[in-house]
């Protein structure tokens, strides 16, 4: 008889049309591979050499204000900048390139250089919220700009080249490919059934509750059917919103309330400050019905604090795989303490 829990499956991505292969048995095989250092000390408050701390000169040469919220900068060293000439080039179709004018700014979440989101209160986290709206609105007003991308890698094993607590936000001309992927596929869905993409998709799973792991009046945090790293989750608004500007006080607050929770589960699964990427995928410039509020988060850590998932050879030539079910996963981090403890 076919095991769903032990034998190899593979599972159906709809936000993106793609496959991701499942092969529980493979949790079992002894692991010789690379082991990351584990953290070292606790930062301090305040780092002296820090770019990002209040007062301190950025690398690019300004200096930050002292600071004692949020603050928020533009990239010294940004991927995109804005004003390119509108000249495309495109060679028999194959030969294709063109200018992409955008923005990336830098957000510090707090002057703290030893906080992170987990270690910060609902309400310090709340003016986070607060400044991602407000930047959103700003950004997606010039008429050169189609998306707004908000990303935070945490960790120096997902490439954070600062401790210091804070993201990046990069607005675009034109909408990146995982959006975009994701904007057709709730295009389809709603065309085809009259209703959600994500909203039937997380009724499912709050009827199940297999794959779970948090809630709250507003939010949900579910790892995803479709998971392809270990402990990957898929945070979702309950009401349909279609991005962080349409959010009320309340359903802010419940924003910020979660995100504290969720960022805990993950430092406590393996007591270590937990390394990830998370971004929210939202309305573009240019809105639409299909669009569903969410967020991702992409954490690399496997069977511990010192072993990570790698994305190579098969993952990099063919399709995802992954060997943890999701349903394992989510068990794990609801195992995981919301409350936050020494690492």
């Amino acid at each position: 008889m076919f095991d769903w829990t032990r034998d190899p499956h593979r599972r159906y991505n709809p936000l993106t049309g793609e496959w991701v292969l499942v092969s529980p048995h493979r949790a079992q095989r002894p692991w010789q591979g690379q082991l990351e250092a584990p953290a070292g000390d606790a930062p301090p408050e305040f780092d002296p050499d820090c770019y990002l701390c209040p007062g301190n000169a950025r690398a690019g040469g300004a200096r930050n204000p002292h600071y004692r919220g949020t603050f928020v900068f533009d990239n010294d060293f940004a991927a995109l900048r804005p004003g390119a000439a509108p000249e495309r080039l495109d060679q028999r179709g194959l030969l294709i390139a063109e200018p992409e004018p955008g923005i990336c700014r830098v957000v510090c979440f707090s002057p703290r250089h030893d906080l992170t989101l987990s270690r910060m209160d609902p309400a310090s986290i709340r003016e986070v919220v607060d400044t991602w709206t407000a930047q959103l609105q700003d950004l997606a007003r010039p008429p050169a700009i189609g998306y707004v991308q908000i990303f935070e890698n945490r960790g120096a094993m997902m490439g954070a080249s600062n401790p210091h607590p804070h993201c990046q936000i990069w607005a675009s001309r034109a909408m990146p490919n995982e959006p975009a992927k994701e904007q057709s596929a709730q295009a389809a869905y709603l065309r085809q059934n009259g209703a959600c993409l994500l909203c039937d998709y997380l009724a499912l799973e709050r009827q199940s509750a297999e794959r779970l792991v948090s809630e709250n009046d507003s939010f949900a945090v579910v790892v995803p059917f479709w998971a392809v790293w270990p402990f990957e989750t898929l945070l979702l608004a309950k009401r349909h919103r279609a991005g962080l500007e349409e959010l009320d006080s309340r359903e802010r607050d419940d924003l910020a309330a979660i995100l504290k929770r969720m960022t805990t589960r993950y430092d406590n699964l393996f007591r270590t400050p937990f390394p990830y990427t998370m971004g929210f995928h939202q309305q573009p410039a240019v809105p639409g019905p299909e669009w569903h509020l969410h967020a991702h988060f992409y954490p690399p850590l496997l069977r511990s604090a010192t072993i990570r998932k790698f994305m190579v050879g098969y993952e990099l030539l063919a399709m995802p795989q992954r060997d943890i079910t999701p349903e394992t996963a989510a068990a794990r981090l609801r195992e995981a303490p919301e409350e936050s403890l020494p690492l």
